[in-house]
């Protein structure tokens, strides 16, 4: 390990930045990229998520997504992911690239800040895949799962994987603020390989500021 002398003059530079209050700073600047009107810090050009269901109680279960971004401004040093549901969620929380410096829950959302160990500019993209695990999230006859769009996005991919021993017996998917909902067709529901049941919807251009959301009885 090097002691403050031993490190080289970068190394000592940056041991002597201020990092709490640049997160923090980061974080404000966040805040004020996702007030309504607000072009952003990025746009989504794809995205495409994975809730599966690990057991037929729904007290445990996975997320995962992949979310390829393309930066609108110069100089973004923090990835901004968000999060919510019933019971213990997070669990194990994971992103690549990027590594998760603060989690704040001002309402219903937990909003994660992930620092992305560089600068970036406009026109960089990334791809973030990102994952966590989640504790009695699921345990009544009708669940949800929701996705809540806060950029401008290009494609959404949602999908939802049941256990074999537990299908879902009706699905409907809900624009929440436009107040629109209807019953999944046979196309949207998939028997996969091992016997699981997979529920996908794809979206073009999906609204943002809109709550997607997936309802299901089981």
């Amino acid at each position: 390990m090097q002691t403050a002398k031993e490190l080289s003059p970068w190394g000592a530079i940056l041991s002597g930045l201020p990092w709490k209050e640049i997160f923090a700073s980061g974080w404000r600047f966040i805040q004020r990229t996702m007030s309504p009107g607000s072009q952003g810090m990025y746009e989504v050009l794809e995205y495409e998520s994975i809730l599966e269901l690990k057991d037929i109680r729904g007290r445990r279960a996975n997320f995962k997504k992949r979310e390829k971004v393309r930066y609108l401004q110069d100089n973004v040093i923090a990835y901004q992911d968000q999060a919510w549901g019933d019971g213990q969620i997070l669990l194990n929380y994971r992103s690549s690239p990027g590594a998760a410096v603060d989690f704040y829950r001002p309402a219903r959302l937990t909003y994660i800040l992930i620092s992305l160990r560089g600068v970036k500019h406009r026109g960089d993209i990334d791809e973030f895949n990102i994952q966590w695990g989640m504790k009695d999230g699921f345990l009544r006859n009708q669940e949800a799962w929701e996705t809540q769009v806060s950029h401008l996005t290009r494609q959404m991919k949602i999908q939802v994987i049941f256990l074999k021993s537990r299908p879902p017996l009706h699905v409907t998917f809900i624009e929440d603020t436009r107040h629109i909902s209807q019953a999944f067709g046979e196309g949207a529901q998939h028997r996969l390989a091992d016997g699981r049941w997979m529920v996908v919807w794809e979206i073009t251009k999906p609204r943002q500021d809109e709550r997607y959301i997936i309802k299901w009885e089981w």
